[in-house]
């Protein structure tokens, strides 16, 4: 198999900078506990909301049911922006506590993005 590598490092980057930016605010910042512990109190609202919202983003496996609901989407569909959905969300998922159903969305659109690439390259030759 030939892939476009200019592709594939575009999805390997994404990956990197997504994967590093979910275990920095993984360890980084919850915790390591620079947000506040108790909220009830009203000190600091905004580290609050960002406190809420990820916390948020993780119950219940949110993030990776997203990333199996947009993956499976994008594998049945053939939709390149359903799997760079399913792709980044899958990958905060796994590093968010929803390995599960983000490690099949992430899969599944992962083989959306090569597929589509590769039928892209395939067009160009053919027309060549």
């Amino acid at each position: 198999m030939d892939f476009d590598k200019h592709a594939l490092r575009q999805v390997l980057l994404v990956a990197c900078a997504v994967a590093g930016a979910a275990l920095w605010l993984r360890h980084g910042v919850l915790e390591a506990g620079l947000l506040p512990r108790d909220c009830t109190s009203g000190g600091e609202p905004l580290l609050c909301l960002l406190k809420d919202a990820l916390v948020q983003g993780f119950m219940h496996q949110r993030v990776g049911w997203l990333s199996l609901a947009a993956g499976s989407a994008a594998f049945v569909l053939g939709c390149r922006r359903l799997a760079w959905l399913g792709w980044v969300s899958g990958l905060l998922g796994l590093v968010f506590y929803s390995y599960d159903p983000a490690a099949v969305g992430t899969l599944l659109s992962l083989l959306v993005l090569v597929a589509a690439q590769r039928q892209h390259r395939h067009g160009e030759s053919k027309a060549a």
